[in-house]
């Protein structure tokens, strides 16, 4: 078994030790132990928006997994590096799948980065729909074409060309800036009441609404 196998698999605390936060987000099915490959690219998706969002965001979700006392399932950077490499558009892909507990610990994450930025999510989103009602470029608004240019740099450095939905998009900045805003919205729903269950619950049927 590969060291990045290793990882993943062996990171689930014992019942007793499992932090108390875990409860808030309740196991899908009895018999479900491990995500899909789509789960796992949407985590990481909304992962790289976060990143695009504020400088220094590998730092916050190191804090943030920190303050939360969530290190005995994410100790580290380098394992942080490793859960978000199951995304399958990854340069990295690690083949592996995700368990319940590493996937409820990285919508916590989400969740709790997204509710920081909540200000200035819904002042991009705003702006979004300011310059669509005008007719201006995104790009004429400087905040948020900062956002779009991160996010298309991110999306560009750390995903495989040779996967056919991920050439697609870097094929056209156009539908790469429409995957931006998509997750910003999707960003935005899981600051609302109960936004980290709808969230968690949103991952396994594939939609957000």
């Amino acid at each position: 078994m590969s060291q990045s196998a290793s990882i993943l698999s062996d990171s689930s605390p014992s019942i007793q030790t499992k932090p108390a936060i875990l409860k808030n987000l309740p196991d899908i099915s009895p018999s479900a132990t491990r995500c899909s490959t789509h789960t796992q690219q949407q985590i990481d998706l909304l992962l790289l928006a976060i990143e695009a969002l504020e400088l220094g965001a590998s730092e916050k979700m190191l804090a943030t997994i920190k303050q939360l006392e969530l290190e005995g399932i994410i100790p580290s950077r380098v394992f942080l590096w490793h859960l978000r490499c199951s995304n399958p558009w990854r340069r990295s892909y690690t083949r592996e799948l995700l368990n319940l507990d590493q996937a409820k610990v990285l919508v916590i994450l989400i969740t709790s980065r997204a509710k920081e930025l909540t200000v200035l999510i819904r002042q991009l989103l705003l702006a979004e729909q300011q310059m669509r009602t005008k007719n201006f470029p995104l790009d004429n608004h400087f905040r948020l074409s900062l956002y779009l240019e991160r996010f298309r740099a991110h999306f560009r450095s750390r995903m495989n060309s040779r996967r056919t939905k991920v050439s697609l998009y870097l094929a056209s900045e156009e539908q790469l800036n429409e995957l931006a805003l998509s997750l910003l919205k999707k960003l935005l729903f899981c600051t609302g009441t109960k936004g980290m269950e709808r969230l968690w619950f949103s991952l396994f049927d594939g939609e957000i609404s």
